[in-house]
């Protein structure tokens, strides 16, 4: 596959070469593809923690809440469980 950039990119692909990071252009555009997904990764998960909260503060807003108490014993009571088990 070839591709064409523009005189701008062309010019931050050979400045990242000449620095030493990378040995050639396919590497640059590996990593730039590399951080393209990671950030598309990184806005689903933003949209999905999102919609957590808007649903968490509805519960807020009906009075369907936890006891702070119960909800941190219960954690304790697992993480106890899962150090018994790993030994």
């Amino acid at each position: 596959m070839n591709i064409s950039l523009d005189p701008t990119h062309e010019q931050f692909v050979i400045s990242k070469i000449e620095s030493g990071k990378y040995a050639n252009a396919d590497e640059v555009i590996a990593a730039a593809l590399q951080l393209l997904e990671e950030q598309e990764q990184h806005i689903l998960w933003l949209n999905d923690t999102r919609q957590k909260i808007a649903i968490g503060l509805e519960e807020i807003e009906r009075g369907d809440v936890l006891d702070t108490e119960v909800v941190i014993n219960q954690l304790k009571d697992k993480l106890l469980q899962k150090r018994e088990a790993q030994t």
